[in-house]
């Protein structure tokens, strides 16, 4: 979803892998911050032109909310399920613990009742030594494995006793993380507000001549490769895209009846058997990374400096992609956008 409008360099810039494994931290708080500092809308005595430039920059910035709101949600996915299976770890330490005390609360009554009597008096007592001795020696290996048991139980409740504080960890993590994405969630959808009431405020043959603005590409490009895809799942990826063009972009959304831009490469790769992450700056290090010039369908192209947006490569200077709220899935020339990777996967 986009400007894409802008003019730019030909070609990819140097990125460092480093700054794609961004976690959900201040860093991403900041960029929440900054996001919603914006201001509400255009002038009304705006041109038509700088209300959509306008529309550009909240659709921008709606879709760096929108990667913000994907990675919180996929930290938001992963420690659910590390809270579901520290749950189901509690609750089988608790059945092992449960055992291990019935079993020594077993032995001990069996001792209890047999009165306890005085291993010296009752070697007297016994009218056969010899039996008695084997008996004794018996109780005492019986002795060592229930000494033996009752370290293993105090060993299992230290265990028991920090798989309950991980999973508590966990769950206050989860619910920190589910207030990340509720206040990305809030911050998408008020962009996408604003740029749909003052695409609306425009007069019908405006909203048509930014509707054909936004699938115009830039000069300059260098000789891009005729090739086909470099591989068999990216040929598999690349025809799963084309099966999506004409679905509609939903934010937050990966497939298969809508997607966002990071929702449709993911969903086209999975349909492959190969599994992307879910943010558009992830993905662009899920690979090697090629120049735009050797570009083959099926390749991911990134735009921008911070890979907030991202396409896949169709051929012949164009690329599939989800464009922005209101635009469904569709081709648009590789330039449209500054690009600022291409990957192969």
């Amino acid at each position: 979803m986009v400007s894409h409008r802008r003019p730019s360099q030909s070609g990819p810039g140097p990125a460092s892998r480093g700054s794609a494994a961004v976690a959900l931290s201040a860093a991403a708080a900041t960029a929440a911050v900054a996001l919603g500092a914006a201001p509400a809308g255009a002038d009304p005595g705006q041109t038509p032109e700088e209300v959509r430039a306008t529309v550009d920059r909240l659709y921008e910035e709606a879709e760096k909310a929108t990667e913000l709101y994907n990675r919180a949600t996929e930290r938001a996915d992963r420690l659910r399920t590390l809270v579901d299976r520290a749950r189901d770890s509690t609750a089988r330490g608790q059945e092992q613990v449960n055992r291990m005390r019935g079993a020594l609360g077993s032995v001990a009554g069996a001792q209890y009742r047999s009165g306890g009597l005085d291993p010296a008096l009752a070697l007297l007592l016994s009218s056969d030594p010899d039996s008695y001795l084997d008996k004794a020696s018996l109780l005492e290996r019986v002795g060592a494995r229930q000494s033996g048991a009752l370290t293993e139980l105090k060993r299992a409740q230290r265990r028991l006793g920090q798989v309950r504080a991980e999973a508590a960890h966990d769950l206050a993590e989860l619910e920190r993380s589910r207030a990340v994405v509720a206040r990305h969630k809030h911050t998408v959808e008020r962009k996408l507000a604003q740029a749909r009431r003052l695409l609306n405020s425009l007069p019908a043959a405006d909203r048509e001549s930014y509707a054909r603005a936004s699938r115009s590409g830039r000069d300059g490009l260098p000789v891009l490769s005729g090739a086909g895809p470099a591989s068999g799942r990216a040929s598999a990826a690349f025809l799963a895209a084309q099966r999506a063009v004409g679905r509609p972009y939903v934010w937050g959304a990966n497939g298969p009846s809508g997607f966002d831009c990071s929702g449709l490469t993911q969903w086209s790769y999975a349909q492959a058997g190969v599994g992307l992450p879910r943010t558009s700056q992830a993905q662009r290090y899920a690979g090697r990374q090629v120049s735009l010039s050797e570009a083959r369908p099926g390749d991911l192209v990134a735009y921008r400096d911070d890979a907030s947006h991202i396409a896949m490569y169709a051929g012949n200077g164009q690329v599939i992609h989800a464009p922005y709220p209101g635009a469904a899935v569709r081709y648009d020339p590789v330039g449209m956008m500054p690009v600022s990777s291409v990957t192969r996967v």
